[in-house]
């Protein structure tokens, strides 16, 4: 089979008929993907990777025979290749795929429901597509992904710095997001000012995603909720279905949440988030904008900076997706382009 050069080749891998008719059929309806084949198990995909050599594959979680993770295990070990995950909306969907991405798959995506409207089917075939061609782009970033843990994830020693009065740290993330703010929170010391979050995640995983993070970090992480007061030594992330603002209320600073529109097709959205902080002393806000598809909160991070704040953006090297960072740059709003490893560190060496 010759294989096309300008357009990306996909094994759908789910265990249910439906679904593999489905996906084939709504990632069918661009004309820059080609479906190769459909596998029903981990067994028939190993076959058909052989064979059909894809470019990118799309994993169900639950399977029988062998399980999506074990098996997406077994392929990071000896064929990687670019994976984006099927997750239902439950706790134990969420677990799975938050161990699918620390395994080295590239994204996910919720499944739709089967009462999913025409327009619900839309936004998923519209999202599915831009998740698998940014897969396909990223093929070249696996082996740094697999490797980067050991170097990354390493403790900052700030136990005689002060840091200063009235900051706050503001990360966005989307693509990648959640092994990259992994590394970072974990890397940070437990004095460090209040930061809040806003990473790209369905409404369903953010209280788990923010009691992974809490597991790893010297801080205390949680999920933001409405009127919580920013405390030093804390992370807010903000809820999949809210957007999260930051409003003085006082002499404190304390979570608004929103439930408005999506903006940038995202809710929460890192624009609002970052909007939210020209009504402080903008002078006091150190923002980070990590790996992720798109430009969402690329044009707010330059306002600020503009204004004073000072900003930290992922380079492209240790980005799986730089798109987001990469917009950030190309506005003028990056103080510092800087490798993962090295967030942490800079934070702490900015803010002390």
């Amino acid at each position: 089979m010759v294989k096309s050069m300008d357009r990306t080749r996909v094994l759908v891998v789910d265990d249910s008929a439906l679904v593999r008719s489905v996906i084939t059929e709504l990632l069918s309806l661009d004309s820059s993907i080609d479906v190769v084949g459909a596998a029903v198990d981990p067994y028939d995909a190993r076959e058909k990777i052989k064979q059909l050599k894809p470019d990118v594959i799309t994993l169900d979680i639950e399977m029988p025979k062998m399980d999506g993770i074990t098996f997406l295990k077994n392929l990071m070990k000896l064929n990687p290749l670019p994976v984006v995950m099927l997750s239902t909306l439950t706790h134990a969907g969420a677990d799975a795929t938050f161990q699918a991405l620390e395994l080295g798959a590239v994204d996910f995506i919720a499944k739709p429901s089967a009462t999913a409207s025409d327009e619900g089917l839309k936004v998923f075939q519209e999202e599915l597509v831009e998740k698998v061609k940014t897969a396909a782009s990223s093929s070249s970033k696996l082996k740094f992904r697999r490797g980067k843990s050991s170097e990354t994830a390493v403790k900052v020693d700030a136990r005689s710095i002060s840091f200063k009065h009235s900051a706050v740290i503001a990360i966005g993330s989307s693509t990648g997001g959640t092994e990259a703010l992994n590394d970072v929170i974990s890397a940070l010391p437990k004095s460090m000012p209040p930061i809040i979050v806003t990473q790209h995640i369905p409404e369903s995983f953010s209280e788990r995603f923010a009691n992974r993070l809490n597991r790893h970090s010297e801080l205390t992480v949680v999920e933001a909720k409405d009127g919580d007061t920013l405390k030093p030594g804390y992370v807010y992330i903000a809820p999949g279905s809210n957007h999260l603002l930051v409003r003085k209320h006082g002499h404190e600073l304390v979570c608004k949440l929103d439930t408005g529109k999506p903006v940038n097709r995202h809710k929460p959205s890192v624009e609002v988030m970052f909007n939210s902080l020209q009504e402080l002393d903008v002078k006091n806000i150190t923002t980070v904008m990590l790996t992720g598809m798109g430009e969402d909160g690329a044009e707010a991070m330059k306002a600020l900076v503009d204004n004073g704040a000072y900003s930290l953006v992922q380079d492209e090297a240790t980005s799986l997706v730089w798109g987001m960072p990469g917009a950030a740059v190309r506005l003028g709003a990056a103080k510092e382009v800087v490798a993962l490893g090295k967030i942490a560190q800079r934070l702490v060496e900015h803010l002390s």
